[in-house]
């Protein structure tokens, strides 16, 4: 069990937290989610005619977390291996004593506490799913504002050839929508797990598939063809996704973070008084950047665990089962931390595109090797034109190297080479992408 307040108390746990994603993964958030699940289950019974009515009803009015000590059930959990069973026996010991029979009649432990952590990342998914809109929303303005705002792309650490500001911020909005698509795909296909002992459902005869079925449609979770005790795709569905969403949000974190260096200073985090040093007076840090980076860094390994636990033996797993608990709360914490400071970073990012500019011309037009050669290939073919380009690239400054070049001037006029090393005339179809991803965004938010 986690500490009783938030998983995101502490000196370090703020610095990747979100309090509305927090809040459903708190220990009081996970017992009331286990609570539930027992209040379902002696519900969807007696829907059947299993468990006497009055009986199923007095249990759910004790399915209360505060009734609890989520503390007391952690300590007392040790010796069963999982906090089901002392919260049982409290729930048994709280009902009266009529009812009592009837207290998690019928489940297992996993069968609460799987169908207890699906709970809560479907409630967790809510706020997390705001904060994905608001940062999808805030990459739209940066790629409709810049559409056609001309910067030096860069790839492999070095300056490579024209694109725009637009076209960046249109790759994030897609890589935000995709991974907002796909929670909202695994949200709603999270099933619930009813299974017994073994996963036959034996204590309640022939009526034991209605039950689980009743059971999920009380929780308003999906229902699964068969109990999923060792078929853990639901839950590496749910990991993948969180993983993806830290992938996409880290992209943009990581673009942000490079792109305000000193030595670049083509954007910057807003926030007055943010990013301060403690040793250097003049440092204004990316520090939504660095938290995203840092929280997706540490995503894989959470991944890894959740993936190395699937392969699970016979009908019940002795040890993967209870390696997924945490992983997976931590992947939601993480996702809701990097999701809020994603939106939070965007919406405030300074975008300086005079710096831009200068940071594309810096070479002189070096980046417009690709365009020149192009033009020279009608005249020189494809490898004439790239060694003859090559040759006045290794005699800056570019441009004048070019008029200097006789094999470049017998074809191409100086008014020529001019327009082959305007940056707007090397972007392809960057502008067409932009509108293209716009076009997809609106679209699927109002699907």
């Amino acid at each position: 069990m986690r500490p009783s307040s938030s998983p995101s108390d502490g000196l370090l746990g703020g610095l990747s937290r979100d309090p509305g994603v927090d809040a459903e993964l708190t220990d009081r958030a996970l017992l009331q989610a286990m609570l539930d699940a027992e209040a379902a289950l002696v519900g969807a019974a007696a829907d059947c005619g299993v468990t006497p009515r009055p009986a199923a009803q007095a249990i759910a009015a004790h399915c209360r977390a505060d009734r609890y000590d989520p503390a007391e059930l952690g300590r007392a959990a040790e010796d069963a291996g999982n906090p089901v069973v002392p919260l049982v026996r409290a729930l048994t010991a709280a009902v009266p004593e009529d009812a009592r029979a009837w207290v998690h009649l019928g489940a297992t432990s996993q069968d609460i506490l799987d169908t207890a952590l699906v709970l809560v990342a479907v409630r967790a998914a809510g706020p997390l799913l705001g904060h994905l809109d608001a940062a999808a929303d805030a990459a739209v303005r940066l790629a409709e504002a810049h559409r056609d705002t001309v910067m030096v792309g860069r790839t492999l650490g070095q300056q490579a050839a024209p694109t725009t500001f637009g076209l960046k911020a249109a790759g994030w909005l897609i890589g935000l929508v995709e991974a907002r698509t796909r929670l909202r795909q695994v949200r709603a296909a999270l099933p619930a797990q009813l299974g017994g002992a073994v996963g036959t459902l034996a204590t309640f005869g022939p009526a034991g598939a209605a039950v689980a079925e009743r059971y999920a449609g009380r929780l308003g979770l999906a229902t699964s063809p068969m109990p999923w005790h060792t078929r853990r795709q639901p839950l590496l569905d749910l990991a993948a996704v969180l993983g993806g969403l830290l992938a996409a949000t880290g992209k943009v974190a990581l673009d942000v973070g490079l792109l305000a260096q000193t030595e670049v200073g083509e954007v910057a985090e807003g926030g007055a008084g943010r990013g301060g040093s403690s040793a250097m007076p003049h440092k204004r840090n990316p520090v939504h950047s660095v938290l995203v980076t840092a929280a997706s860094r540490r995503a894989p390994g959470l991944v890894a665990t959740v993936l190395a636990a699937a392969v699970q033996e016979h009908e019940r797993a002795t040890g993967a089962w209870h390696a997924e608990w945490e992983p997976l709360l931590d992947l939601l914490h993480l996702a809701g931390g990097a999701a809020a400071r994603t939106a939070r970073m965007l919406d405030g990012l300074e975008v300086r595109p005079d710096r831009m500019r200068a940071n594309l011309d810096a070479t002189a037009g070096l980046v417009l090797a690709e365009a020149v050669a192009a033009r020279l290939a009608r005249a020189l073919g494809r490898s004439g034109a790239h060694d003859a380009v090559a040759r006045a690239a290794r005699r800056p400054p570019f441009r004048d190297a070019l008029y200097a070049d006789p094999d470049v001037r017998a074809h191409l006029s100086e008014p020529e080479i001019g327009e082959a090393l305007d940056p707007h005339g090397w972007l392809g179809s960057a502008g067409l992408f932009v509108d293209r991803a716009l076009a997809a965004y609106r679209t699927e938010e109002a699907s």
